[in-house]
């Protein structure tokens, strides 16, 4: 048996979930392993080409008994880990509804509808209404730059953006200011506004933002609405397929 023949025969180790086996490799995380061995945990702050961040917590799991962002949490041998149970995917729904009810999202008229994954995620987690009380908050809306069109009132603070242009781009375009209610995304300019930074339409994080906070100008409905990516198929089958494929779910 040739050396590659061997390696392929050795064992991996696996951890359950939800009542199968997820074969993982050394350095993967619990949705690292799931999403490759073609299983679907819902996240929107987790992305391939990024370290482990946590921030938005949709991808939380019940491991081990307690619950845990699954994007952060270590894969090993033995884990029991729960995904697909009604408290866990509750827990889910309320995190998107409060998204939903923390920011203006409306839908029907963004530019980003059908290319949205907390649009997709809401789909595939059941939520048809925001639930709560909408908070509308004042958040700027900066056109300035002459290329993109930033509206600060669609971000979900998962902060792929802030670390696309600190780590990939060198530039730390974007940064979070505030607690709490109060937090928000704003510039790195002293005038705060977007056309006094370095960004460029070339940039990651022109390229990471999961809803329509951060929009091309002069690009709007070139693919209409009804063909778009979550369009085609649910966010549950294209993030299988990129994580599989080596791209970014």
């Amino acid at each position: 048996m040739s050396a590659p023949d061997a390696l392929e025969t050795i064992e991996r180790p696996v951890f359950n979930l939800d009542g199968h086996e997820v074969p993982f490799s050394p350095g993967q995380t619990v949705i690292q392993a799931a999403l490759a061995a073609g299983v679907y945990i819902p996240h929107l702050c987790h992305h391939a080409d990024f370290a482990p961040h946590g921030s938005c917590k949709v991808c939380t799991c019940r491991i081990n008994g307690r619950m845990a962002t699954s994007c952060t949490f270590p894969a090993s041998e033995g884990l029991e880990v729960e995904s697909e149970t009604p408290e866990v995917q509750e827990l889910r729904r309320d995190l998107v509804q409060f998204l939903f009810t923390e920011g203006n999202h409306f839908c029907p008229s963004c530019e980003q509808s059908g290319n949205c994954k907390l649009q997709a995620v809401g789909y595939d987690l059941g939520v048809l209404t925001g639930h709560y009380n909408p908070l509308f908050p004042d958040r700027p809306v900066d056109a300035s730059h002459p290329d993109v069109l930033l509206d600060t009132n669609r971000c979900i603070l998962c902060e792929l953006c802030v670390r696309a242009s600190a780590t990939m781009d060198g530039k730390s375009v974007f940064a979070l200011s505030g607690r709490g209610i109060t937090k928000h995304l704003i510039v790195n300019a002293e005038s705060g506004r977007l056309a006094d930074t370095q960004l460029a339409v070339g940039d990651k994080a022109m390229n990471v933002c999961p809803v329509g906070a951060i929009i091309r100008k002069r690009q709007g409905f070139r693919v209409p609405i009804g063909q778009r990516t979550y369009d085609a198929a649910p966010i549950s089958q294209i993030a299988v397929q990129g994580e599989t494929k080596g791209g970014t779910p």
